[in-house]
C-alpha cells in the first residue's frame, strides 16, 4: 500500500468533507483512508478495525461505505477507457472470483469451479498487466463471458476496434476477443496460437483486483 494512494485518498476526503460541511469525526480524513485502505487491501473485518482504530462497529461501516463510494466517482468509463485503448496493441480481459462472507440468499453467490461464494469481477488490463477498469460486481454464479455482455464489454470493444486476449471462458466473446482453440486434436496453426497467448498473458502478469476476504 503506497503513500501515495493514502495521500491521494486523504485529499480527497478533506475535500468531501468541506463540501458536506461535515460536523466533527472521530477520525481524520488520513485515518479514516487508512482505515479503509487497509480494508480494502488486507481485508481486515469491522471488529478488527473497530479495535485497531479505537472506534465502534457502525463508525467502521459508515467510514467504509462512505470511501468507497467517493473512490467510485473517480473510476473511468467502460467507455473511455476502451476509446483510449484503441491506441494500445491490445488488452487482456479477465474475470475473478472475490470471496464473500454468507449471505441470506446463497445459491446465486456460490461459484461451482471455485466451491466458495463470492462475487464475479470483469476487468481490463494492458499489456504491461496494469488494470485500465473494473467492472461492478455480480453474483458468482454468473459465468465470466456472461458478465462481460451484461457489462458490455465485447460491444465497446468492437465498438473501438481494440484487440484484446482472453481464455476459453470467453469463447465467441466477440469479433475483437482472441480467445484459445478448444479441443485435443488440434492443428499445428491453431497450437501455435494458444502458445502465443499464453506467452502474451503471462508477460502480461495480470494482477486480479484487490479482493476482500471479510466483505460481506
Amino acid at each position: 500500500m503506497s503513500s501515495r494512494s493514502l495521500v491521494w485518498l486523504s485529499e480527497r476526503i478533506c475535500v468531501r468533507r468541506r463540501q458536506i460541511r461535515s460536523r466533527w469525526r472521530r477520525l481524520d480524513p488520513g485515518d479514516q483512508a487508512l482505515l479503509v485502505l487497509v480494508h480494502l487491501r488486507c481485508g481486515d473485518t469491522y471488529a478488527r478495525l473497530a479495535g485497531g482504530f479505537a472506534i465502534g462497529l457502525a463508525t467502521v461501516y459508515r467510514y467504509v461505505s462512505e470511501t468507497v463510494d467517493l473512490i467510485a466517482t473517480f473510476a473511468p468509463t467502460l467507455n473511455a477507457v476502451a476509446r483510449r485503448a484503441a491506441s494500445l496493441v491490445w488488452v487482456i480481459l479477465d474475470g475473478t472470483l472475490i470471496p464473500m462472507d454468507r449471505v441470506a440468499d446463497q445459491e446465486p453467490y456460490f461459484n461451482g469451479h471455485k466451491r466458495r461464494l463470492g462475487v464475479n469481477v470483469q476487468f481490463l488490463a494492458d499489456a504491461r498487466g496494469r488494470l485500465l477498469w473494473t467492472s461492478a460486481a455480480l453474483p458468482g454464479s454468473v459465468h465470466d463471458l456472461t458478465a462481460a455482455r451484461i457489462h458490455g464489454v465485447p460491444n465497446q470493444l468492437a465498438r473501438h476496434a481494440v484487440a484484446c486476449l482472453a481464455d476459453k471462458a470467453y469463447q465467441a466473446g466477440g469479433p475483437t476477443i482472441a480467445v484459445p482453440f478448444k479441443g485435443r486434436r488440434l492443428s499445428a496453426n491453431q497450437r501455435a496460437v494458444n502458445r502465443s497467448i499464453a506467452k502474451a498473458a503471462r508477460s502480461a502478469n495480470v494482477p486480479p483486483p484487490p479482493s476482500r476476504p471479510g466483505a460481506s
